[in-house]
């Protein structure tokens, strides 16, 4: 396919910039052009038909399965878009003044009530953008919370699980804090006698996700949360794999003082191609007065910020948040309504059964029930047959399917991080099964036929070492000297 600038012809024209008889303002010599730039010339239809043609060659939710593993992609109802669509929300100015707000503020307040009866925690903030800035976010509460007790300078440690999301540890750095890594068990628990030895009177607390990145509960957790909460630490808890247990299980009953949600991983919320998200925090109630200012809250039938709050941390975002994802997974929350639970249930179940079906076939990574997801490894496929996990992914894309993570968690060799999510019918499960059986099978009898995937897509297996090295970020016009020149 030829690039817009490679199809451009001199002269053509897709419309023209309007003439007004009005004064040209002088340019600073220093910001004006020598020469014009250089635009793609061409007209509107081949524009249009030009980035018609690049959008049939995305994959994404819509257009087939995406069963990613470690970030949720779920289908987005379009009744959602609709919602979030309608003028009272979509129009309104961030800067309206409380009582001009009203519906977009009793929203906010009834998602806030909802997380809250989620994660079994009493309040909640919204501000956070997306998961990352939400565990940055929990940190700074840590670092509030310690420092209104006299404790600031003596707890500097942040214990992580060494399967966890690689934001964990950037953001305990961020948030100045030293970072120590606990070790799991063949289980997929965190081994005790290791956190014991680590947790002591300098420990700020603990980051984890549960279930894991490894798609397990952990069986400890009530013994894990002791630990902490003897040594006076906080827990957070990661929401990453919250689609897991929503109406089941709560963070807050599992002795987690913290819990951020990624709402656009578990209450839906198109995310692919890098955003929109958000990261609500909840927090137990003597972490409440840190929370970011401003908060919602609720005087009668009276919606308003709350911005008096002398203790907060202060903003962590422009303005109360993402609004429009508070829109839309509102909108879902109360499409399953007393059912949320069956969001989860679905999900695990779905797992299960792929895990039980592809288990003969791949090396499994922890031989237990998972939940909404779960790890297999191609180690045995790579030793019998030199076939990666990296082949397998690219082999998938020649039957329709987007990969899953692979190499992650990095505690499993030639990882496979699938997740099917609750969205995804028995036919399209059993399609991926049939698919992934398919595979190993071709791993076997014509490994060279997995080395070289993908083989029907537009663009075939890339050299990613040169394409990070050498990165060409614009068009290579004539004059452009060659790299390595």
């Amino acid at each position: 396919m030829e690039l817009i600038y490679e199809k451009s012809q001199a002269g053509r024209r897709a419309g023209r910039v309007p003439s007004y008889d009005l004064p040209v303002p002088e340019v600073p010599a220093a910001l004006a052009r020598t020469s014009p730039p250089r635009l793609p010339e061409l007209a509107e239809n081949e524009i249009v038909r030009h980035f018609t043609n690049l959008a049939d060659r995305n994959f994404g939710i819509d257009t087939g399965f995406y069963p990613l593993g470690s970030c949720t992609m779920k289908y987005n109802p379009r009744v959602n878009e609709r919602v979030v669509a309608l003028p009272g929300f979509a129009n309104l100015h961030p800067h309206q003044e409380d009582d001009g707000a009203q519906g977009a503020l009793e929203l906010m307040w009834e998602l806030q009530e909802i997380l809250s009866e989620v994660a079994g925690l009493p309040a909640v903030t919204l501000q956070p953008a997306a998961g990352s800035q939400g565990e940055l976010t929990g940190l700074m509460l840590m670092r509030a919370y310690f420092a209104d007790r006299g404790e600031g300078e003596q707890r500097d440690t942040i214990i992580t699980a060494d399967t966890a999301h690689g934001t964990n540890p950037a953001s305990v750095t961020m948030a100045g804090y030293k970072l120590e890594k606990v070790a799991t068990t063949e289980r997929g628990n965190l081994d005790l006698d290791d956190l014991r030895a680590k947790v002591n009177e300098r420990t700020a607390g603990l980051m984890l996700t549960n279930p894991s990145t490894v798609g397990l509960f952990d069986e400890g957790i009530a013994e894990v949360a002791d630990i902490f909460h003897e040594n006076g630490a906080l827990l957070y808890y990661d929401g990453a794999n919250l689609n897991a247990v929503v109406g089941r299980s709560r963070p807050g009953d599992m002795g987690f003082d913290i819990v951020h949600y990624n709402l656009h991983k578990t209450f839906s919320q198109p995310h692919g191609g890098g955003g929109p998200g958000g990261g609500p925090v909840a927090v137990r109630a003597d972490l409440e007065p840190f929370l970011p200012s401003p908060q919602v809250v609720r005087d009668g039938d009276v919606f308003r910020l709350d911005r008096d709050r002398p203790k907060s941390i202060g903003r962590v975002r422009g303005f109360a948040g993402p609004f429009g994802v508070f829109v839309r997974s509102y909108a879902y929350m109360r499409a399953y309504g007393p059912d949320l639970q069956a969001m989860s249930e679905t999900a695990v179940l779905n797992a299960n059964y792929l895990l039980a079906e592809l288990k003969d076939d791949y090396e499994v990574a922890y031989d237990r029930l998972c939940m909404h997801e779960f790890v297999l490894s191609a180690r045995a496929l790579k030793k019998e047959y030199g076939v990666t996990a990296l082949d397998i992914a690219k082999r998938l894309m020649d039957y329709g399917v987007h990969p899953p993570t692979i190499y992650f968690p990095l505690v499993v060799p030639e990882a496979l991080m699938i997740e099917p999510t609750e969205t995804e019918p028995k036919e399209r499960l059993d399609a991926f099964i049939s698919v992934m059986k398919t595979i190993a099978r071709e791993a076997a009898e014509n490994p060279e036929l997995l080395k070289g995937a993908p083989h029907s897509r537009p663009v075939r297996r890339l050299d990613e070492v040169k394409a990070a090295k050498e990165p060409i970020v614009k068009h290579a016009f004539a004059e452009r000297v060659p790299t390595g020149a």
